[in-house]
């Protein structure tokens, strides 16, 4: 069981957390990053019995926590999964040199720089492929639960995302598809293929969620859907109540109905009072 503290040498921030983030990223600096040994012990009394878990981050960091979910996942063949999320905010002590160089958030040449860019996606690349950004084999290895070459890297696979802001009039039209695809595809369970852009037969279906926006087309997507075994998820693109509802009586036990785009313009609504924000 865990304790009030742990005193245990291998979760030492500035040997495993400073010092090994070096070897991943060298010439570049995070404060304080966790030691990788501590936050897979934390994990391990959590997720050591759910192989399949979902683990949130939501304060990424140098991505520390997406890189332990590795370390688990090949320890025991799990398929666990982690969703890390940060800013991209450049260092207080960088801004002033960049604002001088007339350069503002938002410019390639400032967000380079920043958290997300510079530390958090190249570590996890790093760690999966087993060599530096610049390409060399990562120096070390792994120790105490197991041991081998970071250069080894990992049997594992990460896609990175960027937050934007999309008008409710582009995603009610259906002008926005391909900026809130990879939003359902994560809704589905983030596994199997990615429905990317508006299907011209007016349907498709990929391993755990099925697209329809032609409603014409409701029988044969339903009988698609019916054929696929472990589908979770049939999003439906209709403003019609009642065209929706018949469309969930086809569909197969088991498989959620969500509509489109009402359902996900109501997830980003805030009440306040008697109207919206």
């Amino acid at each position: 069981m865990p304790t009030n503290q742990w005193q245990k040498g291998h979760h030492n921030a500035q040997h495993y957390g400073t010092i090994l983030l070096q070897s991943f990223l060298p010439l570049r600096r995070f404060p304080f990053p966790k030691s990788l040994y501590a936050v897979e012990d934390v994990l391990r009394y959590f997720v050591l019995l759910n192989r399949d878990a979902t683990i949130l981050d939501f304060f990424a960091g140098s991505g520390t926590t997406a890189h332990a979910v590795m370390r688990l996942n090949k320890q025991d063949g799990g398929r666990r999964q982690c969703i890390s999320v940060t800013n991209n905010e450049v260092a207080a002590s960088e801004q002033t040199d960049l604002r001088e160089s007339q350069l503002r958030p938002g410019d390639a040449d400032w967000e380079q720089w920043g958290i997300c860019d510079y530390i958090t996606k190249p570590r996890i690349r790093a760690a999966i492929t087993g060599r530096t950004p610049d390409g060399a084999p990562i120096k070390g290895d792994y120790k105490f639960t197991d041991e081998f070459s970071m250069a080894e890297g990992f049997a594992a696979n990460a896609e990175f995302f960027t937050l934007t802001y999309e008008t409710p009039r582009a995603v009610d039209h259906n002008k926005a598809f391909a900026r809130i695809a990879p939003l359902l595809w994560m809704r589905a369970g983030s596994t199997g293929a990615r429905i990317d852009t508006v299907p011209d037969s007016g349907w498709e279906i990929a391993q755990t969620y099925g697209l329809l926006t032609d409603m014409d087309q409701a029988e044969v997507f339903a009988g698609g859907c019916a054929a696929v075994e472990g589908l979770r998820i049939a999003y439906v693109v209709t403003n019609d109540d009642r065209r929706f509802e018949a469309v969930c009586r086809l569909l197969p036990d088991g498989v959620e109905a969500v509509r489109l785009y009402e359902s996900y313009l109501t997830n980003f609504a805030f009440e306040s009072g008697g109207g919206e924000e």
